[in-house]
């Protein structure tokens, strides 16, 4: 009797991207909820529905409510794409990036940290997840004096613009074009990241 060889089948790749876009479904909707809601007012069953999915689904891909939530409220792959340029242009990339996601997400993930005081003690662990993969992160990049207090200014300035544009919805700054906020804007984070 020959050996018989076990193999896994293999998965074919519309089935990984359907599975990443139910991923990236759930972790939107999570993100939704958790910037409107309390998180001990958030169901799995609230975040499915938001999901377009079934309960069972957000556990299969997350397995429990404080699983699903630790990724949600952590920052790492938003800081790689909000940092994700040469220091030099630095201040220009994050202010694009922010008014990029505002005007075609809706939202922008690193602006969850505003939320921050709904969440009662998980937003200590929101606070702490900022501050160390987004203002640290940022600082480390940064040279001279004063690197950790200039990251936070500047990251400081742009959620105030985040606020401004995505949650206040000033007129006059929506009406403005990402590019014309951009040029005015950007210099100014830039003298943080870059003092002459």
């Amino acid at each position: 009797m020959g050996r018989r060889h076990l193999t896994r089948p293999s998965v074919p790749a519309g089935s990984r991207r359907d599975a990443e876009a139910t991923k990236s479904a759930i972790t939107r909707a999570a993100r939704y909820l958790l910037a409107r809601h309390a998180h001990g007012d958030i169901t799995l069953k609230a975040v499915a529905e938001r999901a377009g999915v079934s309960a069972p689904l957000v556990l299969k891909y997350f397995g429990n409510k404080d699983a699903l939530f630790a990724h949600v409220m952590s920052f790492e792959a938003d800081a790689e794409a909000f940092l994700d340029a040469p220091l030099a242009g630095l201040g220009r990339h994050m202010v694009h990036h922010l008014l990029t996601g505002q005007a075609e997400r809706g939202a922008d993930p690193i602006l969850r940290i505003v939320f921050a005081p709904l969440h009662g003690e998980r937003g200590d662990v929101l606070r702490a997840n900022f501050r160390a993969q987004v203002a640290d992160r940022l600082s480390g990049r940064l040279a001279g004096p004063d690197a950790g207090l200039r990251a936070e200014l500047a990251v400081g300035m742009l959620i105030g613009l985040g606020v401004m544009y995505g949650i206040a919805r000033g007129p006059r700054l929506r009406a403005a074009t990402i590019a014309e906020i951009t040029e005015r804007y950007a210099p100014a984070v830039q003298a943080f990241l870059t003092p002459e």
